[in-house]
């Protein structure tokens, strides 16, 4: 579980979530950190400050991206510096760092958030469509109405959609749908067929 802590908190990783995605100026609620997160912080900040001053300068941050393989222009790099620090001195001490980590966090937790609301929005209506359409289809085979679909409703459904079936195949269609082994198609079944 560590592990997957230390995973979700890789601070260079949040860096270029930050450098990458949107920054807002609105306020968002921070978690705490976790003893484990704030010493995995903590070490990352003790790797920014090269010259070990307690401070990170835009030089020192610039330097660890080049070093991860990140290239970003000097510009976004002063801005970041300029973010996360509260006197504007273009310097970082490990507090303002924690908190800058925190907000990024903080930041990326809610659009994280956002994104699976509009998942989950969207899903029902996604849902009712493809539930709606098989039970359309599968009202086309069940053409007594029953619940079931017959070897003959099967075989006459798909002559009238001109897909006639020879009797091998119509056998091979039921012995692959029919997955109780009762001679019919249950809902159930026609939708595992389908989908």
């Amino acid at each position: 579980m560590a592990e997957q802590q230390q995973e979700n908190l890789n601070p260079f990783g949040m860096l270029g979530t930050a450098l990458l995605g949107k920054r807002t100026p609105k306020s968002v609620k921070k978690k705490p950190f976790t003893d484990v997160e704030l010493s995995d912080l903590r070490t990352a900040f003790d790797l920014l400050d090269r010259n070990r001053d307690g401070r990170v300068t835009a030089n020192e941050l610039q330097f660890m991206l080049k070093n991860l393989g990140i290239n970003v222009r000097d510009e976004i790099i002063n801005d970041l510096i300029r973010e996360a620090s509260h006197s504007g001195n273009g310097l970082i001490n490990e507090a303002e760092f924690l908190q800058w980590v925190g907000r990024i966090q903080a930041l990326r937790d809610e659009q994280h958030q956002q994104q699976q609301q509009e998942e989950n929005a969207s899903k029902p209506d996604e849902l009712d469509d493809v539930t709606q359409d098989l039970i359309a289809a599968f009202r086309v085979f069940d053409r007594d109405g029953n619940g079931f679909i017959t070897r003959d409703e099967l075989q006459t459904a798909m002559e009238m959609i001109g897909e006639p079936l020879t009797e091998t195949q119509l056998t091979q269609l039921l012995a692959i749908a029919d997955l109780d082994q009762d001679g019919r198609i249950d809902y159930e079944e026609f939708t595992k067929l389908l989908l």
